[in-house]
This record gives structure tokens, sequence and C-alpha cells, in this order.
């Protein structure tokens, strides 16, 4: 059972403001020195990263597809342990769907999943009384759902904000907030940076958070809101029973004995293994927050790398992961990092495990673009435009500490860079109208496809068994 004040920010559809005020958000109860966390529904790595930065504690995916229904209540209640607020930010439209499934994977399936009020971000910018029944019929359409309020974004004036507020008060729905057309700025950095700015803590995406938090703290009724996200009911579902660290910390593994069901183990300081290099920055790492908790839960010490500017691998390094939030764009620092590239190949041949995920697998290639890579697999990445973007229900074709042969799969892909060829002798995976994908090299797992490690908590237990075979 837990008992975190929460809240679902959705919309209509996207382009909203959703990102923007969620992170204002948290950013604004956080300066009140109210403990927050932060989730994003969706695979979308980014969002969850500045949602992380303004919470100051990991930014989380609730994505029912990658992990399914049935773990949503038990990775939220994890990642909001100790939380005196929880914010979680939807994506696309309310009811959106990406897979045709909104029962069971839309922000109201999640929402209701949580038993979490819903507050609406609306652009009013070409609307007057008409938001009352729009506002009506997010309302109306699914009586799981409890719709607890709007926000307005792009309002034009005073008397634009009246006629708004009066028409929505007719149907008696509360306003938390009315944002005039430059009161929330889009001062995050470029999408094409990814996550980098966050797992660096670069001082413009700190910059960013906190001017957005200003501007939600001057325009949102946090007190109202937080009465709100009071209001919701005991949330059932597996959980620790201690506070998750906040970024940076090295945890190792803590639970507590009179659970009555298994959970996804807390972390707390301290321990020692086989130590498995993570790629990421010193605001966290490429991969799902999960994924560094459960290394730890199976005994690694976990020690983050920064691909971009670490010279080697850090001392006794016995396995690497690079997740799936590392961005393409990014390229040329991973060439001109010629030592990092060296050590990289060397592990991969000595048959330490290895597991390469998105722009990973890139990395891992012979060259991308005419620049060299890490030389460990025999491919080569040509970047084009557009992205490749979608789900895939993948099935492992050789054994792996990622899968067994056989074993299937749901996971991400997002990518512009196409490799050839695209699979090597062993593939990683097959899927239903394409052709193999990845692969598969000694200790070496390589696949522009991310897989969400809570879905198949022995991924971790795996690897860590596989690297712990080395460790004298």
């Amino acid at each position: 059972m837990t008992v975190v004040p929460r809240l679902v920010l959705s919309a209509p559809s996207s382009g909203h403001g959703k990102t923007a005020l969620a992170v204002g958000m948290l950013a604004a109860f956080a300066d009140r020195d109210l403990t927050v966390a932060g989730f994003k529904v969706g695979p979308d790595h980014v969002d969850s990263a500045y949602l992380g930065l303004a919470a100051g504690r990991p930014g989380r995916n609730l994505d029912p597809h990658l992990v399914g229904p049935q773990r949503i209540g038990s990775l939220f209640a994890q990642g909001s342990a100790g939380a005196g607020f929880a914010l979680v930010q939807g994506t696309m439209g309310l009811y959106d769907s990406v897979n045709g499934q909104p029962e069971a994977e839309s922000t109201a399936a999640v929402a209701a999943a949580l038993r979490s009020p819903v507050v609406l971000a609306v652009d009013v910018s070409s609307m007057g009384q008409s938001v009352a029944a729009l506002v009506h019929g997010f309302r109306a359409y699914d009586e799981q759902v409890w719709l607890g309020g709007v926000i307005l974004t792009q309002v034009a004036s005073r008397r634009h904000e009246s006629l708004l507020r009066d028409a929505l008060d007719d149907i008696g729905v509360p306003v938390y907030g009315a944002l005039r057309r430059h009161e929330l700025p889009p001062v995050l950095p470029s999408r094409r940076h990814g996550v980098v700015p966050v797992v660096r803590r670069d001082a413009e995406a700190i910059r960013a958070v906190r001017r957005l938090g200003e501007a939600v703290a001057g325009t949102v009724d946090l007190d109202r809101l937080l009465v709100l996200a009071r209001s919701a009911p005991p949330l059932t579902a597996d959980q620790p029973t201690a506070g998750v660290v906040a970024v940076g910390d090295r945890p190792t593994v803590e639970t507590d004995p009179a659970d009555e069901a298994p959970t996804t183990p807390v972390v707390t300081l301290g321990g020692v293994g086989p130590v498995v290099a993570v790629a990421g920055g010193p605001g966290g790492s490429y991969s799902h927050p999960e994924t560094v908790e459960l290394l730890r839960a199976a005994g690694a010490e976990v020690v983050v790398l920064d691909p971009l500017s670490d010279e080697g691998l850090p001392t006794g390094t016995r396995a690497l992961v690079v997740g799936g939030g590392l961005p393409e764009s990014y390229a040329d620092q991973f060439s001109a990092n010629r030592r990092l590239c060296i050590a990289v190949a060397e592990l991969a041949r000595t048959g330490r495990p290895v597991i390469a995920e998105g722009a990973g697998l890139i990395w891992l290639a012979r060259e991308l673009d005419g620049l060299p890579m890490c030389g460990v697999l025999d491919a080569v990445a040509t970047r084009r435009e557009g992205l490749v973007v979608g789900y895939r229900t993948a099935t492992a074709t050789v054994d792996s500490v990622v899968a067994g042969a056989g074993a299937t799969v749901v996971g991400y892909k997002q990518h512009s860079a196409v490799l050839t060829p695209r699979a090597g002798q062993n593939s990683a995976w097959t899927w239903e109208g394409g052709s193999p994908e990845g692969f598969v090299w000694r200790g070496v797992h390589a696949s522009q496809l991310t897989v969400h490690w809570a879905a198949d908590p022995g991924i971790a237990t795996r690897l860590v068994a596989a690297a712990g075979t080395a460790v004298r």
C-alpha cells in the first residue's frame, strides 16, 4: 500500500505544453523543499530525464507496452517511495495509444491504474467558450478517469482568461492556472541533444529547469494542486519499503522480509561485486534507472562511464552496458575518444559481457558516416533523414545474457542511422515484417532495439553472473 500525493498531467493532444508544465511544476514544488518524483508515460527518455533533473531524483518511464500493465503500479511505487508529491506526464492525448490499445496503454489507462486525478493542459490560443465543451467531453468519455481540473496555456489576455474561467466554472471544472503566451518559454535544450544535457549536468539544462519552475510558480496555484494530489486514494501495489536514492549515489540492495510479495529491491549505500560499467554521467545513465537498480540488486558494483570524455574503462570493469538513451548526434565525440574505443574493443574481444542498445550499437560498429567507432562489430552505419520510430515484438535468435533463443520481448526503436549489414552471423532479433537485426558475438549483444529491464529482471542477473565468472 502506498499513499503518495500524485497527479497525472495530460492534454487533448500533443503540443499543449505538457513537458514544460510538468518540468516547471516539479521544479516549483522542489523549490518549496517538497520531495518530488517525476514519471513519463511511454518510452521517451528525454522527457523523463528532464523530469528527473527537476525532481532531483531519477525520472522514470511508465510504459505499459514495454513492461506490461501489471507492473505499472509497482514501478510507480518504487520511483515515488518517500516522495511528498509525484507527477506523471502523459503522452500524446489523454486517450491516445500508438498501438491501438487505449484501454491498457493510454495515459488515461495509466491514470486509472494509479487511481490518480488528471489535470488537463489545454492550449486555448484559438478557443473561447468552446473550451467548456472540449473539457466536458474529456471528462465524460471514460467514467474511470478522474478529471480534477485544467491548466490553460497560450492565454491571450486578462479578458480572454476571464471568459475561459467563466465557461469552465459553468461546468464545474476547476482552473489551476492560466499562462500567457510568453509565460511558458521554450527554454529546454534542443531534443537533438537527447538526454546528454541532463546526464552531463549542463548549465543550460539546469537554468532552463529553474526558469520553468519560476514560470509555473508565478502562474499556477500550487497549493490547490497539492490538495488535489493529496486526495488520491491509497494505491495497492508491490512496492519498496524505503526511499529511492538520489542520482549519483552508489547503492546496493535492501529488502524487507515482511513484504508479502516479491518486489523490485530497494537500493541503499555500500557493497562490492563484479564491476559493471554503465554509460552515463554525473546526472545519471543512458539506461532506465531500473537497469542500474537491478544490476546492484544482482550484486554488481555499478560504475558510471562517460563515453564522451572518459579515456578508459573503470578499473576492474567486467561488463559494459550502453543504454538506449545515448544519442546518435554525438558521433564526433564518440569517434574522437580513441583511447576509450580501443578499451571497449579489447573488453569485447576477451568475451566480457557487453550490452549495447540504440546508438550504443552504432558506437560498437566500424564507422558512422566515415568516422571510426570502436570497431567491435564488422558493420558500417550511415545516418539518413528522418527517424525510424516504433515498438517491435521481437524474438531472440540465439542465447545471450539478454534473452534465451526463442524468447519474445517487446522493445522500442528510435534512430536515424542504418547499418550495413543489418545483422551479424548471429543476429540478436527477428520480428514480423523485418529482416534479422542486431549482433550477438562472444559476450556482445548489440541492437538498435531498446528493452526495459523491469520487464525481465533476469537480464541483470544473467549479466552479473556472466561478469562474475571472471572475478578472482
